[in-house]
């Protein structure tokens, strides 16, 4: 199933991109960031690449490596844990790096501080061990959470802390109201509420105004940012919340290997390491059988932080402001809105749809995301798995599965919990096996397909997808 390299789909995508604009005239607004697609990503198109990934991971720009790999050249640096010359060149960048951090997301420096963590989850993990649950405390989460959230409940469950989740809406994956939920809780409990500023599954964007209702109920509150910030503005200095998880490499593809807890100070106090590592201490005594924890930031990097990379956040946050992330924002739900549409007129020639869509099929409050799935002509899922392959194929990068949200999975592939229950104990008998997991659902899709959209995400890469998926028009699902 390889797609149609020829004059005669190069005129044809022609027509569909004059009438596109016809229906999303502002689109041309951003055509700086073709020019940017052709400047710095111009091994997309070398390659005829179609890159629909970006929630996973964005593509880096040729420029922000070329400048780091010249600093790097032209520096020393060192361990930042020492006080000579190289290690506090490397201290400085590190400081600079939070600073521009702080400035990017409006969080005031009087109230927020940066702690670099290895990736989004690694800054979830610090707040999930070190939150000072107990048995009076309520953990409160969406079920539409990344797994790196849901695994805070494994802290609260041994700490015999309430869990709760709140429950999606099965049309649309949205939560109605999270007041019913929330419990009044006493000045000296501890309890926190977690949730996504935007579905990794669905696109869904949950409100942030629930901050500071959670605030007024008595709950800390988390907010996993990670696939919010690639193509939205988050201003801390608007919405306070008490623990903010992002990855770099998702804002602008590089570096990898680092990320960040964007912390309040008020909130940092209640938490309670437990252990302690190289370099956040200030004294450990083996005699005494004693240690004194760092100040801050310090109390919580661990070992060797990543200071070779430092320089390379201060430049792509730089990258994203010279941009704009409201010229980014703009261009994604422009291409969500039209695949949208598109997605919802493919129909076999029975006339029944070709798609399935999970979550909401309009683009209003609603990011760059959308799963779904491939149905036959007799109403039978394609496995995810098949899609991905043929894409391959295509040279077309997309994702499937669950994308490490089951609840959000189980709640759009109508995997409800007697079924899940079931199928688990069926696929139980000695080790847990997946594929005989995947066969007790039977009929009901076992994943979905992702597209994500992102920085220099553009129609064609759109209409060639689009023309992928014409190629499962009319096939029949053979099953043995």
């Amino acid at each position: 199933m390889m797609l149609d390299t020829s004059a005669k789909f190069t005129v044809k995508m022609e027509t569909a991109y004059n009438s596109f604009l016809k229906d999303f005239p502002g689109h041309n607004h951003s055509h700086i960031l073709d020019e940017l697609r052709l400047q710095d990503f111009a091994r997309l198109e070398k390659q005829q690449h179609i890159y629909l990934d970006y929630t996973g991971g964005a593509p880096y720009p040729d420029s922000l490596v070329r400048s780091h790999a010249i600093l790097l050249q032209q520096l020393v640096l060192g361990n930042p844990h020492s006080k000579n010359n190289a290690s506090l060149t490397s201290t400085r960048l590190a400081a600079l790096a939070r600073h521009d951090v702080l400035h990017y997301f409006n969080a005031d420096a009087e109230e927020y501080l940066v702690i670099f963590t290895p990736n989004a989850s690694g800054a979830l993990k610090l707040v999930g061990e070190s939150y000072p649950f107990n048995p009076e405390s309520h953990f409160l989460l969406t079920a539409d959470n990344h797994n790196s959230v849901n695994g805070i409940r494994e802290f609260a469950r041994r700490s015999e802390s309430l869990i709760t989740y709140i429950p999606l809406n099965n049309n649309d994956l949205r939560i109605d109201d999270i007041t019913p939920h929330m419990k009044r809780n006493n000045a000296n409990s501890a309890n926190l509420f977690a949730y996504p500023a935007q579905s990794n599954f669905s696109g869904v964007q949950h409100p942030l105004n629930w901050i500071e209702q959670a605030h007024d109920s008595g709950y800390d509150v988390i907010l996993d940012a990670a696939a919010f910030v690639p193509t939205n503005r988050l201003d801390l200095g608007r919405h306070h919340a008490d623990f903010v998880s992002i990855s770099f490499y998702k804002m602008f593809g590089y570096p990898t290997g680092i990320g960040a807890l964007i912390a309040r100070k008020s909130a940092l106090t209640k938490l309670r390491r437990p252990w302690f590592a190289g370099g956040t201490v200030k004294l450990v005594s083996t005699h005494a059988n004693l240690h004194v924890v760092a100040d801050q930031e310090a109390a919580f990097e661990e070992g060797s932080i990543n200071y070779l990379n430092f320089p390379a956040i201060s430049t792509g946050l730089a990258y994203l402001e010279t941009i704009g992330i409201e010229l980014i924002h703009h261009r994604v739900s422009v291409l969500t809105s039209y695949l949208l549409d598109e997605l919802q007129k493919m129909h076999h020639s029975n006339n029944r749809p070709m798609v399935h869509i999970y979550g909401p099929t309009e683009n209003t409050d609603r990011g760059g995301i959308i799963a779904f799935n491939i149905i036959d002509p007799e109403g039978k899922y394609f496995q995810c798995s098949t899609i991905e392959t043929e894409a391959n194929h295509a040279n077309i990068s997309i994702r499937t599965g669950c994308f490490c949200n089951p609840g959000a999975g189980e709640y759009s592939l109508s995997h409800d919990e007697e079924t899940v229950s079931h199928c688990f104990s069926e696929a139980s008998s000695g080790d847990f096996d997946l594929i005989r997991y995947r066969q007790c659902l039977g009929d009901k899709a076992d994943g979905a397909v992702r597209v994500s959209m992102g920085l220099v995400s553009n129609f064609a890469d759109i209409h060639r997808f689009l023309e992928f998926l014409t190629s499962f028009k009319d096939q029949v699902l053979l099953r043995p």
